[in-house]
Parts: C-alpha cells; structure tokens; sequence
C-alpha cells in the first residue's frame, strides 16, 4: 500500500512538470525532488502544490518539489522509472499549463502563491553569481553524504546513552565501530563527489583523497615533521581531488590515447597525492584547526550575541543562497569534535517561523485560505521542513518574515547563552532540524542536559516568534485587506497579488 501511495504521488507529478520528455535530469536532497527541465513554461505550479504530497516548490538552479523526508527517498525511485519508461519516444504532447482555476479557492491564498512564486524567482536571478554557483557546486560534494552522517550520527548517540548507562558492554565497541566506520573514511568519499561535481573520474577522486586517512602517513615525514592519518580532513580531501581533476583533465588534453588508460590514471594519483602529502595536508589541517577553534570561540565568548546574530541572520543567508558555505563548516566540525555546535542555533531560525505561522493564524480568523496554508505547512514547520511556511506563509506578506526572523534571533541567544556558560549544545550531523534533529544532539554535559536546552530553546524561539509578529507583522491594512471574510467576486476576476504585500 505504502508502495503504491509513492508511485501514484510520482505518477502525479510527472504530468504536472511537462511530462518525461520536459524532464532532463532527477536527483533529490534530504526533503526535495530536483528536477532538470527543457520547458520551465510547461510546469503546472498551482496543480502542482495541491497534490496532497506536495508541500511546496523551489525555483533554484533546479525545479525543487519539496515532498519532506522519508518520502522524497521513496518517490525519486518511482518518478526516475517512469522518466526512464517514457523513454525517448514518449507519446502524446504534455498538456499545455492551465490557468489557476479562480473560483475555487479563496483569493488571498492565490496571491500568496503568486507573491510567493514571484520571489523565488527573484532570488534565483539574484543567485545566479559566481561566488553563489560555486558554493553550490561545494554543497554538491557534501548534500549526498547526509544520509550516512545522520545514519551514523544516531548510532553514534545510540552508543553514548549506552556506555553512560553501563548497559550492554559487550555490544558498544561494535556499534562504536559502526558509527565511526563512515567519519573514519569521509575524506575518500568527499574526494569521489568533489571529482564528479568537477568533471573528472570520480573513483580517481576517491583515490587521491584516500592518502589523507591512509594509517601509513604517519611513517612520512615532511618538512622536518610527521604527518598525522586524517590531518586536513574534508578540506583537504576536497582540495585533493580538485587538484586531481586538473592533473586528470591536463593529461587527457596532451596523452595520446592508446597510453592515455595507462598514463592519465598514475600521474593524476601521483601528482596529487604527492601533492597533498607534502602540501595540502598541512594547509588544510591548519585551516581545520582554526575553523574549529572560532566556532568553539564564537559561542563561549560571544554566547548570546553570537546566538542572536546567528540565528536571526540564517535565514536571509539562505534568501542569498550564502548557507552552502556552512556545509563543509559543519563537516569539518563534526570531524574534529564529533558535532557541530552551530546546527542547532541555526535551528532556531525554523522555530522563529513556526511561531510566526501560529501567530498569523491567530490574527486572521476569517482568512480561511490562509488559515488553511498555515495548517497544512505546520506541522512539517515542527519537523524542521521550513519551505512551505517560508514561502507559501511568511515570506510573501513580509513583515511576518522579519518577526520570524526575530524568534529565531531569541530562540539562537538562548541556546548561545548556555553555551556561553558552559554546556555544549551540538549535533552529531547536518540535515536535520526542528524536533528531528532530537536523536541527533549531542554535547559535553551528557543527553539529558543536551536535549533540556535544545528543547528549551525551540519553545523561546516559538514564543518570540508568535509575540513578535502577533504585535508587530502587521500593519492596520494588511489586517483588513487580508482578514476579510472570502467571497466570489462579482466579476469573476481575482485582486491584484501585490495588494496582499501592501504594508511590509
């Protein structure tokens, strides 16, 4: 049955993006279904985001439709097949976009679409830089290998609730072996994925990055001192298979090619290895050194300035796509102390929107249409999927982003004014947030303490987003013009979408 509920979700879909012969390309993240497509015109948005699977869309440099996780793993295989199906002699045309059916839903929810749809492609446009493109190119190499940090980042918290309570001494050296296997060897896989985002032989990525974890570097000496197995960690490994394309991509311009099978592999492997042995380890060690020891500094010093800039600002980086630059600074985090302390502040940017959406709900009691986006965006808000609440709620009327941004500034003060005071608040891998990122704290004063402040800072941030946009998120106009009870109107026309954003 669960099965079928995928593959009708998929089969619903397909039609609704132009059909398998408008879709280039397939791939998903931890919460949404990434599409490549020929004909961006073709795609049926408002059919679309009322499949009851659906919880939102995102234009990127993708067509993204955000399904949440658990289900978007199940679906992609389903969608891929049919894709693959269709083939390249697909039958019939896909069926052309219809316009938005204007009478069967309240006005203000139709403009809060379009608004919404209106700045997400505002933001693509102003994403599409050079510096934001690379730095999704980098979030390209780690976004895959979520799945195993949060896979082993429960096992590993699984373990650690066991040994403190002496439970099971004879299971936790093997669960220990299986949570650490993955951190062990990230550097071979970061150095695959950094090969095939940059358009070289991916195992040849693996293969130059695998020096750094090799055990053997500790017998090398460089520069007067010992190598250490792991120094440099991800960075190291993601600059080692870069160099690794550019040696890969140097020799197949100049190789002949009845050598080139022979040739290109040894020398790519052994320019870059010698490379990173005698160069880049080095570098990127103290370059890991140092990033580890400002985020330590950040929160201990800076506590709940630190938290309330952190998490009021998460957001907009977002808006900028600038986040992607935190991928690897988590990674490298998590490597070196075994968690990254920052997540969960930057978790409290979703619980400043939930609060917000609750408040909205609350202020505009005739507003069934809303109220009713509100409700069905909610409870992935909780869970830590923040799309539909950002821009199908908050974002397009405005003022209820900056309040909602304001709950998370309080919900990341908090938890940086305890780690100010001395408990660590961490978590053991990058993805999650919102109450799914619960099986996944970790810190330096054991889970009860751990999960206590986390919870706590989730219910400030909740607090300070309902206060904040209840009092503040909107003007006398945006009440009366949003707050009306829904009607037809005569005409049979809708009102304009920009006058739902009047007032911000």
């Amino acid at each position: 049955m669960t099965q079928n509920r995928h593959h009708d979700t998929a089969a619903a879909i397909l039609p609704l993006v132009g059909g398998a012969q408008n879709v280039t390309s397939v791939a998903h993240c931890m919460t949404r279904l990434r599409l490549g497509l020929r004909d961006r015109s073709l795609v049926q948005d408002e059919r679309l985001k009322a499949l009851p699977a659906v919880m939102g869309v995102v234009e990127d440099d993708t067509y993204q439709i955000v399904l949440g996780p658990g289900t978007v793993a199940r679906v992609t295989p389903e969608f891929e097949a049919m894709v693959e199906a269709a083939g390249a002699g697909a039958g019939a045309a896909p069926p052309g976009p219809t316009a938005p059916d204007r009478g069967s839903g309240p006005m203000a929810a139709e403009a809060l679409a379009a608004r919404g749809a209106a700045l997400r492609a505002e933001r693509k446009a102003k994403n599409a830089t050079p510096l934001k493109l690379f730095l999704r190119r980098i979030a390209n190499i780690f976004v895959p290998l979520i799945p195993a940090l949060i896979g082993c980042g429960i096992i590993a918290g699984l373990n650690g609730l066991l040994v403190n309570l002496h439970w099971l001494p004879g299971v936790t050296p093997a669960l220990a072996a299986v949570a650490s296997g993955f951190m062990a060897l990230i550097a071979v896989f970061v150095g695959h994925n950094t090969a095939a985002e940059f358009g070289g032989t991916p195992i040849l990525g693996g293969a130059t990055a695998a020096v750094i974890v090799y055990a053997g570097v500790a017998d090398v000496e460089a520069f007067g001192r010992q190598l250490s197995p792991g120094q440099g960690g991800v960075l190291g490994a993601l600059g080692a298979a870069w160099l690794g394309v550019c040696v890969e991509k140097w020799c197949r311009r100049r190789v002949p090619e009845s050598v080139d099978v022979l040739v290109t592999p040894t020398v790519t492997v052994l320019v870059a290895g010698l490379a990173t042995l005698f160069g880049l380890m080095f570098l990127a060690g103290a370059v890991s050194t140092v990033t580890g020891e400002a985020a330590d500094r950040l929160l201990s010093h800076g506590g709940a300035v630190a938290g309330f800039l952190l998490g009021g600002l998460f957001l907009p980086l977002v808006m900028l796509g600038l986040h992607q630059a935190l991928i690897p600074l988590h990674t490298t985090l998590i490597e070196g102390a075994g968690f990254t302390v920052l997540l969960p502040v930057l978790a409290m940017a979703g619980a400043g929107q939930v609060g917000a959406a609750i408040a909205i709900y609350c202020r505009l009691p005739h507003s069934t249409s809303i109220r009713s986006t509100v409700r069905s965006a909610l409870w992935p808000g909780f869970l830590g999927v923040g799309e539909p609440l950002i821009y199908g709620v908050t974002l397009p009327l405005g003022r209820p982003f900056v309040t909602a941004c304001t709950g998370g500034a309080f919900g990341g003060a908090f938890v940086g004014l305890f780690n100010q005071l001395g408990t660590d608040v961490g978590s053991t891998a990058i993805g999650p947030s919102g109450w799914a990122l619960f099986p996944l704290l970790d810190g330096n004063h054991g889970p009860g303490r751990t999960v206590a402040v986390y919870a706590a800072g989730l219910a400030v941030g909740y607090a300070a987003g309902f206060l904040a946009t209840y009092y503040f998120g909107f003007t006398k106009t945006m009440l009366t013009e949003l707050d009306a009870a829904p009607a037809p109107p005569a005409d049979g026309g809708a009102a304009p979408a920009d006058r739902v954003a009047e007032g911000i």
